[in-house]
Protein backbone atom coordinates (compact mmCIF):
# COMPACT_ATOMS: atom_id res chain seq x y z
CA UNK A 1 0.00 0.00 0.00
CA UNK A 2 1.39 3.57 -0.86
CA UNK A 3 0.42 6.17 1.54
CA UNK A 4 0.28 10.05 0.96
CA UNK A 5 -0.11 13.48 3.79
CA UNK A 6 -1.54 16.15 2.64
CA UNK A 7 -0.68 19.73 4.73
CA UNK A 8 -2.47 22.94 3.75
CA UNK A 9 -1.06 26.17 3.09
CA UNK A 10 -1.74 29.51 2.45
CA UNK A 11 1.47 30.49 0.48
CA UNK A 12 2.35 27.84 -1.62
CA UNK A 13 5.40 29.38 -3.22
CA UNK A 14 6.57 30.07 1.08
CA UNK A 15 5.54 26.29 1.64
CA UNK A 16 7.55 24.99 -1.60
CA UNK A 17 10.86 27.34 -0.18
CA UNK A 18 10.54 25.63 3.46
CA UNK A 19 9.78 21.98 1.64
CA UNK A 20 12.55 21.97 -0.35
CA UNK A 21 15.17 23.46 1.88
CA UNK A 22 14.13 20.97 4.77
CA UNK A 23 13.87 18.05 2.27
CA UNK A 24 17.63 18.53 0.78
CA UNK A 25 19.09 19.27 4.37
CA UNK A 26 17.95 14.90 4.48
CA UNK A 27 18.97 14.33 1.38
CA UNK A 28 15.95 14.42 -0.45
CA UNK A 29 14.79 15.82 -3.49
CA UNK A 30 13.22 19.38 -3.67
CA UNK A 31 9.28 19.01 -5.12
CA UNK A 32 8.98 16.62 -7.67
CA UNK A 33 5.63 19.17 -8.98
CA UNK A 34 6.51 22.03 -11.77
CA UNK A 35 6.90 25.14 -10.25
CA UNK A 36 4.26 26.58 -12.04
CA UNK A 37 1.64 23.85 -9.88
CA UNK A 38 -0.81 24.65 -7.51
CA UNK A 39 1.10 22.02 -4.76
CA UNK A 40 4.33 21.20 -3.61
CA UNK A 41 5.14 17.26 -3.75
CA UNK A 42 7.70 15.33 -2.09
CA UNK A 43 8.48 11.48 -2.46
CA UNK A 44 11.38 9.64 -1.47
CA UNK A 45 12.13 5.64 -1.81
CA UNK A 46 9.90 3.50 0.25
CA UNK A 47 8.65 6.28 1.97
CA UNK A 48 4.74 7.68 1.66
CA UNK A 49 4.34 10.95 -0.74
CA UNK A 50 4.01 14.51 1.10
CA UNK A 51 1.97 16.83 -0.46
CA UNK A 52 1.55 20.42 0.09
CA UNK A 53 -0.94 22.66 -0.96
CA UNK A 54 -3.94 24.92 -0.30
CA UNK A 55 -7.17 23.64 1.23
CA UNK A 56 -9.18 21.48 -1.37
CA UNK A 57 -12.30 23.64 0.36
CA UNK A 58 -10.68 26.99 -0.32
CA UNK A 59 -11.05 28.14 3.05
CA UNK A 60 -7.48 28.98 4.69
CA UNK A 61 -5.46 26.20 5.71
CA UNK A 62 -5.12 25.79 9.49
CA UNK A 63 -2.57 23.37 11.14
CA UNK A 64 -4.07 20.30 13.31
CA UNK A 65 -3.73 20.79 16.90
CA UNK A 66 -1.99 17.45 18.06
CA UNK A 67 -0.69 16.29 14.70
CA UNK A 68 3.04 16.04 13.89
CA UNK A 69 4.76 14.96 10.65
CA UNK A 70 7.67 12.84 11.80
CA UNK A 71 10.72 12.33 9.20
CA UNK A 72 13.36 10.53 9.20
CA UNK A 73 17.67 11.60 9.04
CA UNK A 74 19.76 9.24 7.82
CA UNK A 75 22.14 10.74 11.05
CA UNK A 76 22.65 13.20 13.64
CA UNK A 77 24.19 15.92 11.73
CA UNK A 78 21.34 15.91 9.31
CA UNK A 79 18.64 16.36 11.75
CA UNK A 80 20.89 19.65 13.07
CA UNK A 81 20.66 20.34 9.16
CA UNK A 82 17.25 20.32 8.73
CA UNK A 83 16.36 22.18 11.97
CA UNK A 84 18.41 24.82 10.92
CA UNK A 85 17.12 24.93 6.83
CA UNK A 86 13.62 25.38 8.29
CA UNK A 87 14.43 28.67 10.73
CA UNK A 88 16.19 29.97 7.75
CA UNK A 89 12.71 29.39 5.25
CA UNK A 90 10.16 30.55 7.03
CA UNK A 91 9.54 27.88 9.63
CA UNK A 92 9.98 28.60 13.74
CA UNK A 93 11.73 26.29 16.23
CA UNK A 94 9.20 24.31 17.76
CA UNK A 95 12.10 22.05 19.62
CA UNK A 96 15.47 22.49 19.24
CA UNK A 97 18.06 19.28 18.38
CA UNK A 98 18.66 17.02 20.83
CA UNK A 99 18.44 13.29 22.64
CA UNK A 100 14.41 12.59 23.14
CA UNK A 101 14.10 10.67 26.04
CA UNK A 102 10.64 9.29 25.03
CA UNK A 103 12.46 7.56 21.78
CA UNK A 104 15.28 6.23 23.63
CA UNK A 105 17.52 9.29 23.42
CA UNK A 106 18.02 9.22 19.51
CA UNK A 107 18.27 12.94 18.46
CA UNK A 108 14.96 14.58 17.21
CA UNK A 109 14.37 18.54 16.68
CA UNK A 110 10.82 19.64 15.95
CA UNK A 111 9.39 23.05 13.61
CA UNK A 112 6.75 24.57 12.69
CA UNK A 113 6.43 25.29 9.00
CA UNK A 114 5.37 28.84 7.81
CA UNK A 115 1.85 27.47 7.90
CA UNK A 116 1.95 26.29 11.87
CA UNK A 117 2.23 22.58 10.66
CA UNK A 118 4.23 20.34 12.97
CA UNK A 119 7.02 18.63 12.04
CA UNK A 120 9.45 16.31 13.17
CA UNK A 121 12.66 14.67 12.36
CA UNK A 122 14.76 11.91 14.36
CA UNK A 123 18.43 10.08 13.74
CA UNK A 124 17.16 6.24 12.28
CA UNK A 125 13.92 4.60 12.63
CA UNK A 126 11.88 5.61 15.83
CA UNK A 127 10.82 1.86 15.98
CA UNK A 128 13.82 0.05 15.80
Amino acid sequence: MIMSFRLGTNDIAKARAFYDATFVALGGSPSVAPPTAPMALYRQAGAPVLIIGPAADGEPATHANGGTILLVAPDDDSVDAWHAAGLANGGTDAGAPGPRARVKDRRGAYLRDPDGNKLGCYAGSLFG
